[in-house]
């Protein structure tokens, strides 16, 4: 169990390879761009997914949409060509759960299974292993990859059936998208009273108006540090959608989540590839008629 797959080593990937590097794991990794940092970190690269699942009975997947997850675990060099009986895949990426429960039974059929995972937090947080991994599924197969989770992040969460994960995440980043919003409208009000910023963020963020995301990203905003990017404002506008979904399908009022889909859809244009936090910008340009 020394040996760790992982397929999708992006801005959230690629520190998870590292942490597990560190923690004396080979990481065979792939990925359709380079992997040149990868393999600086001491990571060994693969020719395609299937190559990947070849070498390692652990595989994490990272990856950024339905299409990529598609070709990855049914294409012609997937996941599946090289699946074998007690082998463990877990997808880290967020998908509808509808998306990923479609490959729950083709992995079964091979003897594999396939767990829900999510990441909370941002690569600078996985980075200094304050994210935390959420797992749906087996809990047996959850306790066998515990250890090895446990080397890229202090809490892993084993959250019920298959599925619970995801749920979670979009309930979570709800709560993220919320924050970031009304951190920023906070922060073009506050900056615009005449106020010391930096007296200001600290008796927010120590106050009962305080939050994880006002903490991290009113500094960013009050010195306009939008770059590089931590949290997408697009990724989280799509999360918006998702949460709408589940929320319709539950039979759950989304007044507010409305609200908040509506100033992402506004917004999220002129922030372009800059962080969430440019949705300060948003707030100060902004004039209700």
């Amino acid at each position: 169990m020394r040996k760790i797959g992982f397929i999708g080593i992006g801005k959230i990937g690629l520190p998870i390879c590292e942490h597990l590097i560190k923690s004396g794991y080979t990481v065979i990794g792939y990925r359709r761009s380079s992997l040149a940092d990868f393999e600086k970190l001491g990571g060994i690269a693969a020719q395609s997914p299937a190559d990947v699942g070849q070498q390692a009975d652990i595989v994490f997947t990272c990856l950024p949409n339905d299409e990529a997850l598609e070709e990855v675990v049914r294409g012609s060099e997937g996941l599946l060509k090289s699946a074998r009986p007690g082998q463990i895949v877990v997808e880290f990426g967020s998908h509808p759960v509808s998306v990923k429960q479609q490959y729950v039974a083709p992995f079964a059929e091979k003897g594999v299974t396939f767990l829900d995972g999510e990441v909370s937090g941002t690569p600078g947080m996985v980075t200094a292993r304050k994210a935390v991994i959420y797992l749906g599924g087996p809990a047996e197969a959850v306790r066998k990859i515990e250890p090895v989770v446990s080397s890229f992040a202090e809490l892993c969460m084993h959250l019920g059936d298959f599925g619970a994960a995801t749920k979670v995440k979009l309930v979570n980043n709800f709560l993220v998208a919320l924050h970031i919003a009304g951190t920023a409208q906070a922060m073009a009000l506050g900056l615009k009273t005449g106020v010391d910023k930096d007296l200001l963020i600290k008796a927010v963020a120590t106050g009962s108006g305080g939050s994880l995301q006002f903490g991290i990203r009113a500094p960013w905003m009050a010195e306009r540090r939008f770059l590089p990017q931590q949290g997408s404002a697009a990724g989280l506008a799509h999360y918006l959608d998702t949460a709408k979904d589940l929320a319709t399908d539950a039979g759950v009022a989304t007044d507010l989540l409305d609200c908040l889909i509506g100033v992402f859809d506004r917004a999220v244009p002129n922030i372009g590839e800059r962080d969430v936090s440019a949705m300060l910008e948003y707030f100060e340009t902004t004039r209700k008629n």
